[in-house]
């Protein structure tokens, strides 16, 4: 069903691409550590591979299959990995503590 030259084809990729988007703010959520992000999006593009090797009872071997899935792990990686390492790199609040008169 991917390729670019029908329109359910391109919906295809833009709905892969819009996931890997929203995925990195997955990432920012539930990782928010920049040097996991790479491992984590391997990781779950992997399981994906898996999924669709098992559903489909052969492994993928379009072209274009895999030029969107290595588009979107890089995305995914990239734009994760800049979303949390800005989390990280904010300054440290020191007195957000409320003076005691003792």
């Amino acid at each position: 069903i991917l390729g670019f030259s029908t329109p359910p084809g391109r919906l295809s990729m833009m709905a892969f691409i819009l996931n890997a988007l929203t995925c990195a703010l997955g990432l920012l959520f539930f990782i928010r550590r920049g040097k996991q992000c790479l491992d984590f999006t391997v990781t779950v593009h992997f399981f994906h591979l898996l999924g669709c090797w098992i559903y489909n009872s052969r492994f993928p071997s379009t072209l274009t299959w895999w030029l969107v899935h290595i588009v979107c792990i890089a995305l995914m990686a990239a734009i994760g990995e800049y979303l949390c390492m800005r989390i990280e790199l904010r300054e440290i609040p020191l007195n957000s503590a409320p003076k005691s008169n003792v």
